[in-house]
């Protein structure tokens, strides 16, 4: 019972009390009183009254409303501090200058650290110098029964502080702050596209098939219908269609959903931005994306270089540009003869004892040096370029090398942050590609693999303007603007098991993570060397997901 607390018991009588007082412990109509940053600015010249006696204006009155962090009661006063959106402000109260008995039988008693309050008084300055609140009212607005966590400690449990973040950013500051940052980033990014001239949409989240991406999907029912539908991987497909409907620039921040494991990056849910821009290539693309972040750095007010653990990342534009294969010779140290050699990189990673399966192409089998040699090593925002047409489905070949696309993806801090690329827009070479998706899926069984969407090539068929799109992952991008490891910590309400499965469930540990692809994988998992970690089972998934992830 979620009233089965002793002192959650107490504070419920203390709320009957109220009521048998008069006092309602819940009122409406009540408006936010005066925010404590206007109180403290407008208030500062109360520091330079000069007088012998105490400094105060009891010419001015203040009405402030906020939630009661600390009390002190000392005798026929007390201290107290209340915090309401802008921060912390010191408030007093005194027995004689509140109605008879209040000061005894109600703030004494049955006033308690997490109640919302309304207090009415004058500035005064305390002898230790701080600018306080002299109450002269003061009102219930809300009675909480739960109590909060000691402020000393705060919350140590990490998973409260995932459950209940209204809990966590109550007691600490900073986490609203880090939220409050990240609106301020969507909201950044929504204004320079639209300044850019793109038009904001919204596509289905419901698919009839899942695509756009390389991703496992969760699946619902249409009960009108009577069909399957799959939550949305990545709007990708729908975007191209409004973009040979003739809508010239288009973007959507996007949830997505993919019903794949939980990690330091990944959620089950995650937000993102994809954007296409008609007869633009991905090399304008990789200069409208330093245009974003120079526009957010400097809308923001945030340093160019930027602390992210024990590393720090130097967002200065221009950007590096490495090419695929030249980023696995010169970043990652393997000699180019192996790299562009699918037998000897085999043979490489074998030796390495690193896993691989001799059924890749070459250009997954490039992943995986990619993913062992080079990634971590990517710290300032790096834009690795031509990629292999075999991992690059849906992105455009160059006109140079067929071998490779038009396609980048940034990384930094050792992360992929984005993926563009000049989109394909031969609806003939589409069509093949997606055939050659179906044929894998059918020989590797990867159920990651894209399905064959011929609505998607039908529209193709009429004719789409050369384009380039591109998605930029929104929750990593905020992971490395406000320091912070894991995605549960800029996500306001991270999946997590049910609270009743918690103890039977096993819990996340290195033990349950792809050593390569990063996937929390407990259902389908095998070992690869005891005590080394685990690896997926199906190798051609996991390199999917590692090669093609945004």
């Amino acid at each position: 019972m979620i009233f089965d607390n002793q002192y959650i018991q107490e504070r419920i009588k203390k709320t009957a009390t109220l009521r048998e007082k008069g006092i309602n412990p819940y009122p409406n109509q009540i408006k936010k009183g005066t925010p404590s940053a206007q109180f403290l600015s407008e208030c500062a010249y109360v520091h330079d009254i000069e007088t012998d006696e105490m400094k105060k204006d009891e010419t001015k009155s203040y009405r402030l409303t906020g939630r009661l962090k600390f009390i002190r009661i000392m005798g026929k006063a007390a201290f107290a501090k209340i915090e309401d959106n802008d921060g912390l402000v010191q408030v007093y109260f005194n027995r004689d200058d509140l109605p008879e008995n209040y000061y005894n039988d109600v703030v004494k008693k049955l006033f308690e650290v997490g109640d919302i309050v309304e207090l009415v008084g004058y500035p005064f300055v305390t002898g230790t110098g701080e600018l306080t609140l002299h109450c002269l009212e003061v009102n219930l607005i809300t009675k909480a029964i739960s109590p909060l966590p000691e402020k000393f400690h705060g919350i140590q449990d990490q998973e409260i502080k995932y459950r209940q973040r209204y809990l966590d950013m109550i007691m600490d500051a900073k986490v609203k702050e880090r939220f409050v940052l990240r609106s301020k980033i969507v909201s950044s990014i929504r204004r320079f596209f639209e300044e850019k001239g793109f038009l904001e949409v919204e596509t289905p989240m419901m698919h009839p098939i899942p695509g756009g991406a390389n991703a496992k999907p969760f699946v619902t029912h249409h009960n009108a219908l009577g069909v399957d539908r799959f939550l949305r991987i990545a709007p990708e497909l729908y975007l191209k269609k409004l973009i040979v409907g003739g809508m010239d620039a288009v973007f959507e921040i996007n949830r997505n959903f993919r019903n794949e494991g939980i990690d330091a990056t990944h959620n089950p849910e995650f937000t993102s931005i994809e954007f296409y821009w008609a007869y633009k290539t991905y090399i304008e693309l990789m200069e409208v994306t330093e245009e974003l972040f120079d526009y957010l750095f400097d809308n923001l007010n945030l340093e160019k270089k930027l602390p992210y653990g024990d590393i720090e990342i130097n967002f200065t534009t221009p950007f590096a540009k490495v090419s695929w294969v030249d980023s696995i010779v010169n970043i990652g140290g393997v000699p180019r003869e192996i790299a562009t050699d699918k037998d000897k990189a085999i043979a490489y990673l074998k030796e390495r004892n690193l896993k691989v399966d001799k059924n890749w192409s070459l250009g997954y089998v490039q992943a995986e040096l990619f993913d062992e040699f080079v990634e971590a090593k990517l710290i300032d925002p790096t834009y690795i370029t031509d990629y292999p047409v075999d991992i690059s489905p849906l992105a455009r070949r160059s006109d140079e090398n067929p071998e490779v696309t038009e396609r980048f993806e940034l990384f930094m801090a050792g992360k992929e942050i984005a993926n563009g690329f000049s989109e394909l827009n031969d609806p003939i070479d589409q069509y093949e590609r997606f055939m050659g998706q179906v044929d894998a899926k059918e020989v590797t069984g990867d159920d990651e693999a894209m399905h064959m969407d011929t609505d998607f090539v039908k529209a193709l068929s009429y004719g789409m303007t050369p384009t380039a799109g591109e998605g930029i992952g929104i929750d990593r991008l905020v992971m490395m603007l406000t320091n912070q490891h894991t995605i549960r910590d800029v996500l306001l309400f991270p999946a997590m098991r049910p609270e009743t499965a918690v103890a039977e469930a096993p819990k996340i540990d290195a033990t349950t993570i792809c050593k390569k692809c990063g996937y929390d994988i407990m259902e389908e998992l095998k070992a690869a060397k005891k005590g080394k970690g685990m690896f997926c089972v199906d190798v051609n998934a996991c390199k999917t997901r590692a090669s093609e992830r945004t």
